[in-house]
């Protein structure tokens, strides 16, 4: 089928080259000339702008929209619903915060235009692998889209996991749970390399990876970062956090759940960015005060 990408990204780039390998028309658009022209090498039909996108597309438009969350989603919607016309489907394929996307929803119902939101997972690797989405919206604008579902999911990869709100809602959840995961991984892997035993954790990771309850996709990749640069001497620990972790946790708040390990690699993130933090020197002044205890200073 023709579907519109707004978006040529890490992700929004190979999705494109996905849906062309698998025989769709895709009518591509991005803020830089060159993502555009790469894309239409690849076999895309090229366009300026959202507003080009609308134009070049036939019959009932379908657009994917693969730009950040926030306010480039929030004008995209707002223009869309002055461009497209009672049918048509928008597809929300970013990270959006689940009530932002009930919001523009009802937005568009008003114009008579259907929005899917889809959170989707894959990464990089997406385009080989595939990606798992989860989709929120209609059963007919769901059902009317699932050929381009198929194609960028690998089998059973994807999942209409209700109304509108449910996909972006399930991925918040889903990213909440990789950071609990990832911090798992770091902190297990630090108590190794810090432990009496001449380890190599390359070979550690890789071990876990056979048999193990602990193996999973991430701990794969772990082994490749591992075996990239055993010491990972060449990367900062500043970890940056793009949003779904601080919504899962203020979720959890919200319904009562205690979210222990989620909250906690959430604030080790946040711990991350701050060299010699103001809060923990503190601390060492007060532990000073009270017991006299030794503290280190900058002089010394």
């Amino acid at each position: 089928m023709q579907i519109g990408m707004l978006g040529l990204g890490r992700m929004g780039g190979n999705m494109t080259e996905r849906l062309l390998r698998d025989g769709h028309s895709v009518v591509a658009a991005n803020r830089t000339a060159e993502a555009v022209a790469a894309a239409v090498k690849k076999g895309a039909i090229g366009a300026a702008n959202l507003a080009g996108i609308v134009s070049t597309l036939k019959g009932r438009r379908v657009i994917w929209l693969m730009i950040p969350s926030g306010d480039p989603v929030e004008q995209a919607v707002l223009e869309l619903s002055g461009l497209l016309s009672p049918g048509d489907i928008v597809i929300d394929g970013g990270n959006s915060f689940y009530r932002d996307s009930v919001r523009r929803a009802g937005l568009l119902k008003e114009k008579g235009i259907h929005f899917l939101d889809s959170g989707t997972s894959g990464g990089v690797w997406g385009l080989k692998e595939g990606y798992c989405l989860m989709i929120g919206g209609d059963p007919e604008p769901f059902s009317y889209v699932e050929p381009v579902f198929k194609s960028l999911a690998p089998v059973k990869g994807y999942l209409h996991t209700g109304p509108v709100g449910s996909g972006h809602f399930v991925k918040m959840v889903h990213n909440g749970v990789e950071y609990g995961m990832m911090q798992a991984y770091a902190e297990g892997f630090e108590i190794l390399k810090e432990g009496p035993f001449p380890l190599n954790l390359t070979e550690v990771s890789e071990l876990w990876q056979h048999g193990s309850v602990v193996r999973s996709w991430l701990l794969e990749l772990a082994t490749d970062a591992l075996r990239a640069d055993p010491g990972l001497d060449h990367v900062k620990a500043w970890v940056d956090d793009s949003g779904e972790g601080r919504w899962t946790v203020e979720q959890a708040i919200e319904t009562g759940v205690p979210a222990y390990a989620i909250a906690a690699s959430l604030f080790a993130r946040f711990a991350s960015r701050h060299d010699n933090a103001f809060g923990l020197r503190l601390l060492s002044a007060l532990r000073n005060q009270f017991g006299g205890h030794a503290m280190k200073t900058i002089d010394s």
